[in-house]
């Protein structure tokens, strides 16, 4: 008589979640230095002497080097495992923010701030290889909502928080003690997280013995999720989205408010934060609903169209009331969230095998986003600035200013929109380890 199959024995909750945990608060502190110049523009500006255009070139260091390491990283995941990269991450990124804490100059500056944008760039993707690991399928989308929910956390601490300690401290100590904590995390990283639940004897949710059979080379793999349909169109949508959102919250919204609403910079900072934290929470909101109705591709269009028209209200129409001007501001964050979606629409979209990479692909379009829009719209500020200067003497920006100078952000969103209308919906079900589920357009 045949003994019937054992149970799967896979990891407890709490396990599974504590070490998606430790991914995550990397996430979290990358997110911390991402948004920081927006927060410390004016004290980076009158220490180094910037101009609009420079200060958004010296931020967008960060997302040159985290955009060039999306796909490598995507590619070594699948090889080395997270484990290594997260570990090596964590330790370059504590590097990049001491140079940059102890910057006599621009050039150095620069150099910690292309550093830390290279080395935090393995977080995201890591941490959704864990996920893929270490918890259920059908939790996926829920992590990658949480991951928001904790990266837009960073950004809160680079918020008021931020401003308070720099205002006590300086702001090169409060990047040395984000420094320390980079270090803490990292040992904290090398004791506990493992690759595969198999690691720890419990059964992976994963079959890591399957091979990757013709996709056996990383250049094979890059190769094979760029012959997917929504692949390419699933990486170019977010740059808008989250570009947008970076690029107004994470740096130009303060001036912005400051300059055309006469806020306080604290008031400013909370908006943006607020802005962020929209958006960080809507995700396992739009998570849950993608999940009720088995679809991906739809509430993420709807919402990118909502958040289109939000963003068009608050940054097109001088003079708004203020209560108007932060419900449009909080309705575009919060309808960015759906963004997530894409990453678990993309995971859908090709083969398990390939899911590390088609990630990191992804993670690679967001990144694009900020990393042009933020040095684009300060060039385009300094190139209609009106000579106006403040008693700080740093430069002020009217609204039209500001105006041009944010289309830029709605013309990237109105390209999202068409991007994700034309991908194919995977009604959330993982494609197989073969390409036969792939429509003929996809062959």
């Amino acid at each position: 008589m045949l003994k019937p199959d054992p149970q799967p024995r896979y990891p407890p909750a709490s396990v599974a979640w504590v070490i998606w945990g430790l991914g995550a608060g990397f996430f979290l502190l990358g997110f911390f230095h991402r948004v920081a110049p927006a927060v410390l523009h004016r004290e980076l500006s009158l220490d180094f002497g910037l101009s609009a255009a420079t200060l958004g070139s010296l931020s967008a260091l960060y997302f040159y080097s985290y955009a060039a390491m999306q796909v490598p990283t995507g590619l070594l995941v699948d090889r080395l495992g997270p484990r290594r990269l997260l570990l090596g991450g964590l330790l370059v990124s504590t590097l990049g923010a001491l140079i940059f804490a102890f910057a006599p100059d621009l050039i150095w500056a620069g150099i910690g701030r292309f550093l830390i944008g290279g080395s935090v760039s393995v977080a995201f993707v890591c941490t959704l290889k864990l996920a893929t690991h270490w918890l259920p399928a059908h939790r996926f989308s829920m992590a990658i909502g949480l991951l928001l929910v904790a990266g837009v956390s960073g950004a809160v601490f680079a918020g008021v928080p931020l401003q308070f300690a720099s205002g006590m401290f300086g702001w090169r100590a409060v990047t040395i003690v984000a420094a320390g904590v980079g270090l803490l995390l990292g040992l904290v990283v090398w004791l506990m997280v493992r690759d595969d639940p198999a690691e720890r004897n419990y059964d992976s949710y994963v079959n890591v013995h399957v091979q990757s059979g013709r996709w056996s080379a990383e250049w094979q793999k890059l190769t094979a999720v760029f012959g997917y349909r929504n692949t390419p169109l699933l990486a170019i949508a977010p740059g808008g989205i989250v570009g947008s959102v970076l690029t107004f919250a994470g740096l130009w919204g303060m001036p912005f408010l400051t300059d055309v609403y006469g806020l306080s910079p604290a008031a400013a900072a909370t908006l943006c934060s607020v802005l962020m934290l929209a958006m960080a929470f809507s995700g396992p909101l739009f998570a849950l609903l993608s999940e009720k109705v088995a679809r991906r591709r739809t509430p993420y269009l709807v919402s990118t169209v909502l958040a289109l028209c939000s963003w068009a209200v608050a940054l097109l129409v001088p003079d708004l009331p203020l209560w108007l001007l932060v419900s449009a501001l909080v309705s575009a964050g919060f309808f960015s969230g759906a963004m997530i979606l894409g990453f678990t629409q993309a995971k859908e979209s090709v083969p398990l095998v390939l899911a590390g990479t088609v990630s990191g692909v992804v993670n690679m379009g967001v990144m694009c986003g900020p990393m042009l829009l933020q040095p684009l719209v300060g060039w385009l500020l300094d190139r209609f600035w009106r000579g106006m200067t403040g008693t700080d003497g740093l430069r002020v920006y009217h609204f039209e200013n500001y105006r041009v100078s944010f289309l830029l952000m709605l013309a990237w969103l109105a390209i999202a929109v068409v991007s994700i209308a034309l991908t194919r919906e995977t009604r959330c079900e993982q494609m197989g380890s073969t390409d036969r589920l792939r429509p003929p357009l996809e062959r």
